[in-house]
């Protein structure tokens, strides 16, 4: 049977519920777990946390809106982590987490061989808190690191701290979602995170909705879109200063990348189709005497796009 998912919102959390839910960690039936704004004792946290230490089917865990509640949570989650090695994606956004929370947690973070993507949005986050997450974007030639990184809505970030994101970004080998919507970058920022867009060449989807953003780092982006061969697909501008026009010049530059490639691929996979036509004649032909002369063939490398799916 193929694992199935729980997802339960904003609910109270009864002994049957908890039991099922333990159960299908247990015997490997659930690949999503969403628990999103609902309400559990302590013991039943902690319960769970066992149940996902043991779990090998589960990929996705979303503990978003408070469940993760305080410091004794974290360290139980974290202790499950350590265990745990099926989970690709896990969701805290709107957790009390802190940077003393992120300390705990990371450890488990660090070496955990699945994680790929992460949220921890609105989690109260501070410098310290950004100094362990840009361990978890190991630069080129390093161990495997996040390729879905969120941090909307953590205002104890200051400029510092974002510069040294930024500088992560710059070299991680991996990360291609970032999402930083309603921090108050601003514009200096913003031309901070312009050069690692333009250094990286995994980082495809940027969002800085509501971050504080004027004309002034518009134009920057747009020179950096226009101007210089990246792997961005998306930017988001939404709820910033910047007039319509920027942004409609942006996003049209975006498209026609995108263009480009879809084109560029298609026609990589008509040569590589060629190839394998134009070998496979020659391979029912009868040798040539003193031996044919052999082809060179280039084969490209088609483009893949990564989906991300929140809940």
């Amino acid at each position: 049977m193929l694992p199935g998912s729980i997802q339960i919102s904003g609910e109270t959390l009864s002994g049957a519920e908890i039991r099922d839910i333990c159960e299908s960690l247990r015997e490997n039936s659930i690949k999503l777990l969403s628990l999103r704004g609902c309400r559990l004792s302590d013991r039943d946290f902690g319960r769970i946390c066992r149940g996902l230490a043991q779990s090998h089917s589960l990929a996705q865990l979303n503990l978003n809106l408070g469940i993760v509640s305080n410091l004794g949570r974290v360290k139980q989650l974290a202790e499950a982590l350590q265990t745990n090695r099926s989970v690709q994606s896990l969701f805290l956004h709107g957790s009390p987490l802190t940077d003393a929370g992120l300390a705990f947690l990371n450890p488990a973070l660090s070496v955990h061989p699945s994680l790929v993507a992460l949220d921890l949005g609105d989690c109260m986050l501070g410098d310290e808190g950004i100094s362990l997450i840009c361990g978890l974007l190991p630069p080129d030639g390093a161990k495997s690191g996040l390729r879905e990184l969120t941090l909307s809505a953590n205002p104890g970030i200051t400029a510092k701290g974002w510069a040294r994101l930024a500088i992560a970004v710059a070299h991680s080998s991996q990360v291609r979602v970032l999402n930083l919507d309603y921090n108050s970058l601003g514009d200096q920022i913003a031309g901070m995170l312009a050069v690692s867009v333009a250094s990286s060449r995994t980082l495809e989807v940027l969002d800085l909705e509501g971050t504080g953003l004027t004309n002034q780092s518009a134009l920057i982006l747009l020179d950096m879109v226009e101007n210089y061969p990246t792997a961005l697909r998306t930017l988001i501008l939404a709820e910033n200063n910047i007039s319509p026009e920027l942004q409609q010049q942006i996003s049209d530059l975006l498209s026609e990348g995108e263009e480009e490639e879809e084109t560029e691929n298609r026609e990589v996979m008509a040569r590589e189709k060629n190839s394998w036509i134009c070998q496979s004649s020659k391979a029912s032909e009868p040798p040539l005497r003193g031996g044919g002369e052999k082809g060179e063939w280039e084969v490209g490398k088609i483009g893949k796009r990564l989906c991300s799916a929140h809940f």
